[in-house]
């Protein structure tokens, strides 16, 4: 009977081990499937083009070369690793690389969730929250470098949170995946920003003799964490660059992504907030102060941001994962690592081969896709006739639409603008806007003017097309379901 039941445990143990690898790989099979989807925003477009201008020039920029509105202007990359990545994928696989490149984040996103909430909770609980996570951000789950920073921001939430709950201070070893993030993308300064309240919540509850030198601790290695992020070719300009598109004002209610979150219908995140509310009342929870301050912290950020609704489902449930274990405790309540606890060598070569058929399995089923399956970037993203009527006519200064400023780079064509906001600031934008939904009248024709405008590029419904339609001096001249042309009136003469 012992033997039957030691047996039973440490088969128990090793299954236990491959659910975080057999999400990843659930995860990475789901997405592949629809990787068209991953292909839905022009920014991806110059993201590749700066890694592949970093990857030709062995060098970093340092101001803008891709406008003509703005061109020479100081600007920094706060996202250079992800756009070499995204390139050096790109001319391998043509758009095939960077949906296999952002499938793999997402995928390593979910299994590194499940691995760090299974500490507390049990296997069907780590796999439902890491679906909920990926059903609640799949709106922003794009072929863009926050994406292949997601798996680090997980990682480093979780290991602070293990650090807190444990009460001790974070080990100097995770110190890289500061500079790894800060090198990846301009979010690191979220990392930053929880230090200080995930040290509160490690000192909550120590006897007081201890919580001075547990703070100090913690301070330390939040100044160390704040030089790590400074590891970058730009050193302490990171964090200014990362900082700046939070100075948009109110450039940032009519960004999308920035955008705060609309309850006029219901959503997947309204749902959330509401299980959110329903958990506390119906588990009876009690958290810390520092917890609290952390569950608002994200839900605010949802709220304000939807492009932050991710952090919200993947950090909250890490802020309330020892929270929920307390009220149903596991049968082995001592957390990380206990998989590998009392195992014999054998067993863990078995699991290890386990590992490596799941991931042979995933290479496979990806070779395999990738055989018939072309991907392709989304059609309302690309005016690929339009633009080639313009280079016919030699067009230089283009006034074109916010959205297909990345394809224009692609094509390696001055812009007006595109996503890159920081580097064009609130009024500039703003008046863009203002000009092409036509909200004030003056806009659209001073635009033209002070910019010596020839031809404009604008969506097929948008209201700009429409009032150039009626502005004298200038005529259309080219529409399809994607994209309407002006041109002067001399010029189409």
């Amino acid at each position: 009977m012992s033997l039957s039941f030691t047996n039973s445990v440490a088969m128990q143990s090793r299954a236990r081990a491959l659910v975080p690898l057999c999400v990843g790989a659930g995860a990475y099979l789901f997405f592949l499937y629809i990787g068209d989807t991953l292909l839905q925003d022009s920014d991806s477009f110059w993201q590749i083009k700066i890694g592949q201008w970093i990857l030709d020039h062995g060098a970093m920029p340092y101001t803008d070369i891709y406008s003509f509105t703005r061109y020479g202007q100081p600007w920094i990359s706060t996202s250079w690793l992800s756009q070499v990545a995204y390139a050096l994928s790109f001319a391998q696989w043509d758009w095939a690389g960077p949906v296999i490149l952002t499938v793999f984040a997402i995928a390593a996103s979910a299994a590194i969730f499940v691995y760090l909430l299974d500490a507390h909770l049990e296997i069907p609980r780590s796999v439902l929250f890491a679906m909920l996570a990926l059903f609640l951000s799949v709106h922003h789950l794009l072929a863009r470098p926050h994406i292949l920073a997601l798996p680090v921001m997980v990682a480093w939430v979780g290991l602070l949170m293990m650090a807190a709950d444990r009460k001790r201070a974070p080990s100097w070893y995770w110190l890289p995946l500061m500079s790894l993030w800060a090198n990846l993308h301009g979010g690191f300064v979220l990392g930053l920003a929880l230090i200080g309240p995930m040290a509160l919540e490690a000192v909550w509850t120590v006897e007081a003799k201890k919580r001075v030198p547990l703070f100090l601790r913690w301070f330390a290695f939040g100044v160390a964490a704040l030089l790590a992020a400074c590891v970058t070719p730009y050193g302490w300009r990171t964090l200014l660059g990362a900082t700046n598109i939070l100075n948009l004002g109110e450039l940032l209610s009519v960004i999308s992504e920035w955008m705060p979150a609309n309850f006029a219908t219901f959503s997947a995140f309204e749902g959330a907030l509401l299980g959110l509310i329903a958990i506390g009342f119906s588990r009876g929870m009690v958290l810390s102060p520092p917890r609290i301050l952390l569950i608002l912290l994200f839900t605010w950020m949802a709220l304000t941001h939807v492009r932050s609704i991710e952090a919200f489902a993947f950090l909250v449930p890490l802020v309330l994962a020892k929270p929920l274990g307390d009220l149903s405790p596991l049968n082995e309540p001592d957390g990380y690592g206990k998989t590998w606890q009392g195992e014999t060598r054998p067993a863990r070569y078995v699991t290890a081969l386990g590992a490596l058929m799941i991931v042979g399995a995933a290479w496979t089923s990806t070779a395999i896709y990738m055989g018939h399956h072309r991907f392709t970037f989304t059609m309302t993203q690309t005016p690929v006739a339009a633009v080639d009527f313009l280079q016919q006519r030699k067009a230089q200064r283009i006034f074109n639409a916010y959205q297909f400023g990345g394809y224009l780079i692609s094509r390696d064509i001055p812009v007006f603008v595109d996503g890159r906001a920081e580097l064009y600031g609130e009024t500039f934008v703003m008046d863009f806007f203002k000009a092409v939904e036509a909200k004030k009248v003056d806009n659209l024709p001073r635009l033209l003017e002070d910019y010596k405008i020839d031809a404009t590029l604008m969506v097929a419904d948008a209201p700009a097309a429409q009032v150039l339609d009626h502005i004298k001096g200038w005529k259309r001249v080219y529409a399809d379901d994607i994209a309407v042309i002006h041109v002067r009136d001399d010029a189409a003469r």
